[in-house]
C-alpha cells in the first residue's frame, strides 16, 4: 500500500514537473515570437521610411498641415498622375493664388474622398481638381495606396478611414507590420544587396536607362527631368495588351467619386475632373481608348462636373512630344509646364473662379 501510494505521489510530482516545463516552454516560445515580431516589424517599418516616394508624400502633407488656415485657393488630388502633372507654382504665378498638390501613389477614390475631408478641416479651397486615372478606378481596395496615405496624414483621420474603407481581412493585415510594409522592405533589401554586390565583388546590375533627377520641390510637387527610356517604348510598356472595351470602373470607387463631388459643392468649392496624359507611345498600344474616355466622361456627366481628358487633347492637338514624359505614364517637368499652361487656360474658360482672371 505504501509502495503504491509513494508511486502515485511520484507520478503526480513528475506530472506536475512535466506540465510546468511545458508551460515554461510555451511562455518562452511566445516571448521569442513576440520579440521576433517586434524586431521584424521595426525593420520593415524602417525600410518603408527610407523609400523616397514615401518621404516626399510625408513632406507634401507635413507642409500642408503647417499652412495658415483658410489660405489655400486650389488643391490637386489624385494618384501619381496628379503630382506628376500639376505643379501648383505654375498656377499660382499666373492667378496670384496659393495652390497645393495632395496626390499620393496609386490613390483610390475612397482615399481621395478622405483627402478632401482632411483638406476641409483647415482650408476652404475655391477650386478642387480631382485627377481620374482608369487603372485605379477599377480597384476594389489596395493596401499599398492606403498605407501611403495613412503614413502621411494626421492620426485623427486614420481610425475613420480604416473603419470605413478597409475590408475586415485587410484591417487585420494592416495591424501586422511585416505584412503592411513587406513590399517596401523587399524593395529596400534588394537595392541594398545590389549595392553590396557592386562594392564587394564588382557585380553590378545593368545600368538603368536614366538621364535626369527627381526630387521633392515645393507645394507638394515633385520635380523630375528624366526622359522616357527606350525600353518603355515597347519591351516594358505597361499598356501593351490593354483593350478599352473590356475596362469597367469599380462601383465602390465611382460611388466615392460622386461623394467627392457632392462634398465639394456642399463646402462651396468648384470641382473639376482631369485625366492626365500618358506617353504618346503608350497610347499607340491601347486599343479602343475612346471606350475608356466615354465611360469616365459619363461618370463626370452624372456627377455634374466638367471634365478634361489630356489624352484626347494630345491626340487631337499634338500637345506633347515623347521627350515630355519621364516614363510610359507620367510627364517630366517639361511636359508639366505644357500641361499646366493649357490647363490654366482651360480653367479660365470652364470655372467661375478663374473665368474673370486674365493673368
Amino acid at each position: 500500500y505504501l509502495f503504491l501510494r509513494r508511486g502515485g505521489i511520484m507520478k503526480r510530482e513528475r506530472s506536475y514537473i512535466s506540465s510546468f516545463k511545458l508551460a515554461l516552454e510555451i511562455i518562452i516560445f511566445i516571448a521569442v515570437m513576440a520579440a521576433a515580431y517586434v524586431f521584424i516589424g521595426n525593420r520593415y517599418a524602417e525600410a518603408a521610411s527610407k523609400n523616397n516616394i514615401n518621404a516626399w508624400t510625408k513632406s507634401r502633407y507635413d507642409e500642408f498641415y503647417a499652412l495658415e488656415d483658410n489660405t489655400v485657393d486650389m488643391v490637386f488630388i489624385g494618384s501619381s498622375h496628379a503630382y506628376c502633372t500639376f505643379d501648383p507654382e505654375n498656377f499660382d504665378s499666373v492667378f496670384g493664388t496659393l495652390s497645393w498638390q495632395l496626390g499620393t501613389p496609386l490613390q483610390n477614390y475612397d482615399t481621395s474622398y478622405f483627402v478632401l475631408k482632411e483638406v476641409y478641416k483647415t482650408q476652404r479651397p475655391k477650386v478642387v481638381v480631382l485627377e481620374l486615372y482608369w487603372d485605379v478606378m477599377d480597384d476594389e481596395f489596395d493596401m499599398q495606396q492606403a498605407d501611403s496615405f495613412l503614413e502621411a496624414v494626421d492620426d485623427g483621420v486614420k481610425a475613420e478611414y480604416i473603419d470605413t474603407v478597409f475590408p475586415v481581412n485587410e484591417k487585420v493585415k494592416y495591424e501586422i507590420e511585416p505584412i503592411r510594409y513587406q513590399q517596401d522592405y523587399f524593395a529596400y533589401e534588394t537595392s541594398e544587396m545590389e549595392k553590396y554586390a557592386s562594392e564587394k565583388f564588382g557585380v553590378a546590375k545593368p545600368a538603368q536607362e536614366t538621364n535626369g533627377v527627381e526630387y521633392y520641390l515645393a507645394k507638394g510637387y515633385t520635380y523630375c527631368d528624366t526622359v522616357i527610356p527606350e525600353s518603355e517604348y515597347d519591351l516594358t510598356n505597361q499598356f501593351k495588351g490593354l483593350d478599352g472595351e473590356g475596362w469597367e470602373p469599380n462601383a465602390a470607387q465611382v460611388e466615392y467619386i460622386m461623394k467627392f463631388a457632392d462634398l465639394c459643392r456642399e463646402m462651396g468649392s468648384e470641382v473639376v475632373f482631369v485625366t492626365a496624359p500618358i506617353a504618346n507611345v503608350s497610347m499607340e498600344w491601347i486599343e479602343n481608348y475612346d471606350s475608356i474616355h466615354e465611360k469616365i466622361a459619363a461618370i463626370a456627366e452624372e456627377a455634374g462636373v466638367k471634365y478634361l481628358d489630356f489624352n484626347i487633347v494630345n491626340r487631337d492637338e499634338g500637345l506633347f512630344a515623347l521627350e515630355n514624359f519621364r516614363d510610359d505614364a507620367h510627364l517630366n517637368d517639361s511636359g508639366v509646364k505644357i500641361a499646366d499652361a493649357y490647363f490654366a487656360d482651360w480653367l479660365r474658360n470652364n470655372t467661375d473662379t478663374f473665368g474673370n482672371n486674365n493673368g
